[in-house]
């Protein structure tokens, strides 16, 4: 017997975020964050561990970005950059790519969460949830919606809080 489309388990609306309207159209977020699961630890697990540390860019998660978009904001690798959305802001160290698509920054999860300089911004480790809205998939399900978001980057010339996450 097939199954009837009229008994959904969850009868909720599914949460729709609101309508992107993209950087051609004026936004003030230009590029979409991709947070991806990190290749050097398993998410946040041993993110003070020596393979972690290694990857880090300034103490901080490495943002990969294309080098047009690089270029274009004036920043190369290992300077730190402020990654922003109407939820909230990270640092992160820069890792130039052509591996990366034009309009993307990817920037892995698991960095611990680090609010020690809100001043500077909201996570100065470089957490992606620091940018990223925390709702469900479903009522159901909730899985994550927080790895695709839209931001804006802009160099951190200031001086550069210390990381306390793992203190």
């Amino acid at each position: 017997m097939p199954p009837d489309p009229d008994s959904d388990p969850v009868p909720a609306p599914h949460p729709v975020p609101a309508p992107d309207p993209g950087p051609e159209a004026g936004s003030p977020y230009p590029f979409w964050l991709v947070a991806n699961n990190p290749a050097t630890r398993l998410h946040s697990q041993l993110d003070h561990g020596e393979l972690s540390a290694s990857s880090k860019v300034a103490g901080r998660e490495p943002a990969r970005l294309h080098p047009g978009d690089a270029a274009t904001l004036g920043v190369r690798d290992g300077d730190v950059v402020r990654i922003r959305s109407a939820v909230g802001s990270c640092l992160a160290g820069v890792v130039v790519s052509d591996a990366v698509r034009p309009g993307v920054v990817q920037l892995a999860t698991g960095a611990w969460w680090d609010p020690s300089a809100p001043e500077v911004a909201t996570c100065v480790h470089g957490n992606p949830n620091a940018v990223t809205q925390d709702i469900g998939t479903s009522r159901l399900a909730q899985g994550c919606t927080g790895q695709l978001t839209r931001v804006a980057l802009e160099r951190h010339d200031g001086p550069l809080p210390p990381v306390r996450a793992h203190q």
